[in-house]
């Protein structure tokens, strides 16, 4: 992409979200933005992704502690400091992302006097939540969206509006769903990684001929991961060449029981691999790819899995019924059915030449509808006819 120069009294943005993580999912975006007349700037909780970030998209970071979950003393300071940044930087347009980054973002928008506030949904956690803390937190989210100027939001519209979160004129959908698309190219490209898919194999004691059903996200109980650790007791005891791969740290919130914990840990066809920043190349160990959430916003793992000729397994709920095509680029089971589930990833186990041809359909699909310079143009045009419409 041709860089465009600066103009000499550029337009400021600053992008708020609550972990720095959440802004690994803006690779090329942010850079993109700044190569296009804007100064960038991000602002999260501390963390080595921010240096990160700051260095690969040639932005400007602050580092503001936030809780995930709900602290009114912590919420109150970290107001405060979000605050005396957009002082200094007087931004033209607040990006927020996240429940808590989006509601103590466009908060300080609107004490600071942002013109163009911005809330980005990628998910709804109230939807699986119960009693008192859901209602908290859906209220939360109604206040969010209407401290927001404009919502943009990985969910449809449609449920947007059954939870009654804002007016319907606030709303636009992301481009398909998808908040940065995969990059099928330089990263998410199964030739070019072929020999990752060995090294990692052979670390742990993955044999080739192997089949590697694979998970990248947070082991927490909202995810399904105590439904995929049923439906792996009863696969594993049917197949012995078949191995589960899991990318993703154990949480303190919404946590799965410890004693599962300590039997995953206990397997030696289960590799649990932590925390990893870039997940990329785990992909190519794998044969299969599993979702069962509960609840999503938009799944960069299942478009990142489908890049990676993966077919997907998952639940049948928003967000995951977007990003994939049920009985052509994977397979979509009910929420916490675990036979269905078991059934589903069996069924690819067998069958080597449905594992392909899902497979290569779900690379087809991210190849032609989901390319991240499509994702970053549709912004760019967004910010700009904003722009024209608060400012010009």
């Amino acid at each position: 992409m041709e860089k465009t120069r600066k103009t000499s009294n550029p337009y400021r943005i600053v992008h708020i979200t609550t972990v720095p993580k959440t802004f690994g999912q803006l690779t090329g975006q942010l850079k993109y933005f700044g190569n296009h007349g804007f100064e960038v700037y991000c602002i999260s909780s501390p963390g080595n992704y921010l240096n990160i970030i700051s260095q690969e998209e040639n932005v400007q970071t602050f580092a503001v502690p936030m809780k995930r979950y709900i602290s009114p003393l912590h919420d109150l300071i970290a107001l405060i400091r979000i605050i005396i940044i957009l002082i200094k930087v007087r931004p033209h347009i607040v990006h927020a992302r996240t429940p808590k980054g989006g509601m103590l973002g466009t908060v300080a928008a609107i004490v600071v006097r942002v013109p163009i506030r911005i809330y980005h949904i990628y998910g709804l956690r109230f939807t699986t939540m119960k009693g008192w803390r859901r209602n908290i937190v859906h209220l939360a989210e109604k206040f969010t969206c209407f401290c927001a100027t404009n919502i943009y939001s990985c969910v449809s519209t449609k449920i947007c509006l059954e939870f009654k979160l804002c007016p319907e004129k606030k709303i636009t959908n992301s481009l398909n769903g998808s908040v940065n698309g995969v990059n099928t190219i330089e990263k998410f490209n199964p030739e070019k990684l072929h020999s990752e898919r060995k090294t990692i194999r052979k670390d742990n004691n993955i044999s080739e001929n192997a089949i590697v059903i694979g998970f990248v996200g947070r082991i927490v109980k909202d995810k399904g991961f105590l439904e995929l650790v049923e439906a792996w007791d009863i696969l594993r005891n049917k197949l012995s060449n078949i191995h589960l791969l899991v990318v993703g740290p154990f949480e303190s919130e919404d946590p799965i029981k410890s004693e599962v914990k300590r039997i995953l840990e206990s397997d030696s066809r289960t590799h649990l691999m932590g925390l990893v920043l870039d997940p990329t190349s785990y992909y190519s160990a794998m044969d299969i790819y599993v979702l069962p959430s509960y609840r999503e916003g938009f799944p960069t793992t299942i478009l990142e899995a489908a890049a990676m000729r993966l077919p997907v397994v998952a639940t049948r709920i928003p967000g995951c019924m977007e990003a994939m095509v049920d009985g052509e680029t994977g397979t979509l089971v009910d929420v916490r059915n675990v036979v269905h589930l078991a059934d589903a990833l069996l069924s690819y186990c067998e069958n080597e030449d449905l594992r392909v041809n899902h497979g290569n359909n779900g690379r087809n699909r991210v190849l032609s509808d989901f390319q991240p310079e499509a994702v970053w143009e549709f912004m760019l045009e967004e910010y700009n006819t904003l722009l024209k419409q608060k400012l010009i």
